[in-house]
């Protein structure tokens, strides 16, 4: 299941997450983010019950964007236990990001 993260709910499904979060910040109009869009996706699929995984639009969620110090867009945040672990932009391929988040359930 692929979330959408608001400034509504982030604190409970971002920061009080009982697993690790994946972050997307994209905006509609970002070539790069909607190339990532499938990605993330299928991600969401394969790291279901192990991962949370989801988007912030950056435009409609601006304080969200700043919180985090989002430049450049598509910025992928991993959060675990409240604090962020890791943090990675632009556009990569699916299997560099499907192990950065691995690497953050051991």
């Amino acid at each position: 299941m692929e979330y959408t993260f608001t400034e509504k709910n982030f604190q409970s499904e971002v920061l009080e997450s009982d697993v690790p979060v994946l972050i997307d910040f994209y905006a509609d109009w970002c070539g790069p983010c909607k190339m990532m869009m499938p990605v993330v996706a299928q991600l969401a699929q394969e790291f279901e019950g192990r991962m949370k995984v989801g988007r912030i639009n950056s435009d409609a969620e601006p304080a969200l964007a700043r919180r985090f110090k989002v430049m450049s867009i598509p910025s992928f945040f991993i959060v675990k236990n409240g604090h962020v672990v890791d943090e990675m932009v632009g556009a990569m391929p699916k299997e560099r990001l499907a192990q950065r988040m691995e690497a953050q359930l051991v």
